[in-house]
């Protein structure tokens, strides 16, 4: 799985058909998911992110997480992010699993994350043209690939 996060003072994602979710300060994260992910892939992002020391503390240092500041997330499925680039000029998916596959583990990933967090987040819908608004807190912006676990 890879995610992309941001730092978001707040952040809002629509579709054509209503659908209307937003956030205060927190994370946005946009979620890929691969053919070969699994559950395990999720529970350790989850915690990994939940975790993450990037929010400021009072003297300005990126020293607390998301749980430490109880901030909010909105959780974006975004099969995009496994293009491929590199030949060519229209990127290829074919790494992105199949809805088949990624629905049921990106509502696993948003279960967890929620858990993890002690309350609900706000989300997108999978397989939808949705409208993304954010406010880039920072800017911070991470890329975090449960392949690479370092």
């Amino acid at each position: 799985m890879r995610i992309l996060i941001q730092r978001v003072s707040r952040a809002r994602v629509t579709t054509a058909e209503r659908h209307d979710e937003q956030i205060g300060k927190g994370l946005l994260l946009f979620v890929g998911i691969e053919n070969d992910d699994g559950e395990d892939d999720a529970v350790w992002l989850a915690a990994k992110i939940a975790n993450l020391r990037i929010f400021n503390d009072d003297t300005g240092v990126m020293n607390l997480s998301l749980l430490d500041v109880d901030g909010e997330a909105m959780i974006v499925s975004q099969f995009t992010l496994h293009a491929r680039t590199k030949k060519g000029n229209r990127p290829s998916y074919v790494d992105a699993a199949s809805p088949e596959k990624s629905v049921p583990l990106y509502r696993f990933f948003v279960n967890r994350f929620e858990e993890t967090l002690g309350k609900r987040c706000a989300v997108g819908v999978f397989g939808a043209m949705m409208q993304v608004e954010l406010i880039n807190d920072g800017p911070v912006t991470i890329m975090i690939d449960s392949k690479q676990k370092r």
